[in-house]
């Protein structure tokens, strides 16, 4: 499974080098002429582009001119489709399309969804940092955006990045958290908004983030870093050694986390708060629902309780998010 892991994260993370190396491929094709061979060989290509690095407008662009070139309306509906799962936007905005030929306004399309909302992170910052309102109207539409998938995650978390460098600390914590309920696979922002808990002295909130950056992804050194540099702080002075949070605080932690991963259509649904009354096929059950990430959280509150199974349980949920 850990090969697996390894191959879909390769996949979904941005590989800029490799993504500009396809797009060269793309458009070399392209000037080959746009008989149907050339078209077919530069669609695989500016495919792979995408595929390596989304967050690359110019590998869209071309994607979707070869499309046009192709007269390829569904497949140019499929593009902006995927675009738009990208920006975390209703699916339900294509579907709308469905049937309407839309080749001649497609690239439109795109480039609308490019000036409203850049994948450039330092580009989407540098159109809201002096503006308050605009800011705010991203943290209010963060709340309500679907951003489970892997790559919108990563977006996301990357325009968070810049959010924190610009000071607003608060939004940060507070929509770090959001996209970690939707996401709980993405180890950057845990080790991120472990950073930031660090900085703030809130050794115990940084700890239960660098530890879960460690269970989703088994490489990651910061928990470990952070232990190295809190017995470090200690040594040679009075202050008292910082000892790991306990289950309890452990157990809460979770709790929260899986509160905000339950979906607006599960609220009404309350889990048991004492994970001691919880048996595996409650989380089974939660998975059978499509309700992954919150069943990820209830196993790990499981497994910091001690509850056999729940280790192996977390391990087989990581693969199903992964997937």
């Amino acid at each position: 499974m850990e090969e697996d892991r390894t191959l879909s994260e390769s996949l979904q993370h941005p590989r800029r080098s490799l993504g500009n190396r396809y797009r060269s491929q793309a458009e070399k094709f392209l000037k080959l002429g746009n008989d149907a061979g050339n078209l077919s060989w530069a669609e695989q290509s500016a495919k792979q582009s995408v595929l390596h690095d989304f967050t690359n407008e110019e590998n869209w662009r071309v994607l979707i001119r070869i499309k046009v070139l192709m007269e390829d309306s569904e497949g140019s509906r499929s593009v902006l489709s995927d675009l738009f799962s990208v920006l975390g936007r209703d699916p339900e905005l294509m579907s709308q399309l469905s049937g309407i030929d839309i080749i001649s306004s497609c690239e439109d399309l795109l480039e609308g969804a490019f000036l409203s909302d850049p994948l450039d992170p330092d580009k989407w910052w540098s159109g809201i940092c002096d503006k308050p309102e605009e800011l705010q109207g991203f943290v209010e539409r963060l709340r309500t955006l679907d951003v489970s998938d892997q790559r919108s995650n990563i977006l996301y978390s990357r325009r968070l990045e810049r959010v924190r460098e610009g000071g607003y600390e608060d939004e940060f914590l507070e929509l770090s958290r959001i996209l970690l309920s939707q996401r709980p696979t993405n180890h950057e922002s845990w080790e991120q908004l472990g950073k930031l808990y660090e900085r703030r002295k809130e050794y115990d909130e940084a700890w239960l983030c660098y530890d879960q950056a460690n269970v989703v992804y088994p490489r990651s050194s910061a928990r470990e870093g952070f232990r190295e540099r809190m017995e470090a702080r200690v040594g040679g002075s009075a202050e008292q050694p910082w000892r790991e949070p306990s289950i309890t605080d452990r157990s809460q932690f979770l709790s929260r986390l899986g509160r905000l991963s339950r979906k607006e259509a599960h609220d009404d649904v309350r889990p048991p708060s004492d994970v001691e009354n919880l048996e595996l096929s409650d989380l089974e059950d939660l998975r059978q629902q499509g309700r992954d990430t919150e069943a990820f959280f209830l196993a790990r509150r499981m497994a910091a309780q001690g509850v056999e199974g729940a280790k192996e349980l977390v391990t087989e949920i990581l693969g199903d998010l992964d997937g």
